[in-house]
């Protein structure tokens, strides 16, 4: 074995790469977690605005209590997010209901 064989081999016995891989591995899948639970959000507040906009037998009320559970779900799932909620899908959703049911 020439030197120029265990300098190619060093990086892999080392054990501070090892440790770096397995972190790139875990945000990766961090990543690939929030990503799909930012996909599920969008996806819940898109069918609770197309069934407000699309639903003609449902209320107001019931509408306003869709938009209530649907800012409860996307607060669990994002419990620090409060301001970004408030900044796209509050005045979203208000919209909506202004203009479905008429509402000032």
């Amino acid at each position: 074995m020439g030197s120029r064989d265990i300098e190619s081999a060093a990086p892999l016995s080392n054990p501070s790469h090892a440790g770096a891989a397995a972190d790139a591995v875990y945000d990766s899948q961090l990543e690939v977690q929030e990503e799909r639970k930012l996909r599920r959000l969008q996806m819940m507040m898109d069918l609770v605005m197309s069934v407000i906009g699309q639903d003609k037998s449902l209320t107001v009320d019931e509408a306003a209590v869709m938009i209530a559970d649907s800012r409860k779900a996307a607060l669990a799932m994002f419990p620090d997010k409060e301001l970004a909620y408030n900044l796209i899908y509050k005045p979203r959703l208000q919209r909506l209901m202004r203009e479905r049911y008429r509402i000032q």
